[in-house]
């Protein structure tokens, strides 16, 4: 029995340059978006506890810890990510936290809870004439989710500092 075999699948002349930034372009939104977020809860980290006792799943000492802490550790992140140090670990990291902010955006949504996510800032009850966002904020977080884990798995590109640590040339410039 004689098999034919396929000849080998060439990458479009254009993927190898694409291939090395866009793990560039995936650091940069995710980044932004945690410097971003991060930025808008450190003016006000009445507002970040707030938004975190909104959703109810944490007892209130808990909740005071995170409503405080979770902006300054989103600033990390992002400039972990921009940056380009640790940038498997911040990825993953970042997808984890993700999963989080998931979990808890359909929980408040299965539990009828009316509030707003306060992922950028305010958050808490929302008046009974404002609507959630609870669709928008899922689809957005699962869009990131998906960013997030594309990059732990290729997290190698352009302008990174993890390329001069790891003494990868090719991907310093």
């Amino acid at each position: 029995m004689t098999t034919r075999s396929e000849p080998a699948r060439r990458a479009p002349a254009w993927w190898p340059a694409a291939r090395s930034w866009l793990p560039l372009a995936a650091r940069l939104i995710l980044g932004g978006v945690w410097l971003w977020a991060g930025g808008a809860k450190a003016t006000d980290l009445a507002a970040s506890v707030r938004a975190v006792r909104a959703y109810q799943l944490l007892p209130d000492g808990l909740a005071t810890v995170v409503g405080a802490g979770l902006p300054w550790l989103e600033i990390v992140l992002g400039l972990l990510l921009i940056t380009g140090v640790a940038v498997r670990f911040g990825s993953i990291f970042s997808a984890a936290l993700l999963v989080v902010f998931l979990i808890g955006i359909v929980s408040a949504a299965a539990r009828g809870l009316r509030i707003d996510c306060g992922c950028f800032g305010s958050g808490g009850e929302l008046d009974p004439d404002q609507s959630t966002a609870y669709t928008l904020e899922i689809l957005r977080d699962s869009a990131l989710l998906l960013v997030a884990l594309a990059l732990a798995r290729w997290p190698r590109g352009r302008l990174a500092v993890d390329n001069w640590i790891s003494g990868s040339w090719e991907d310093r410039t």
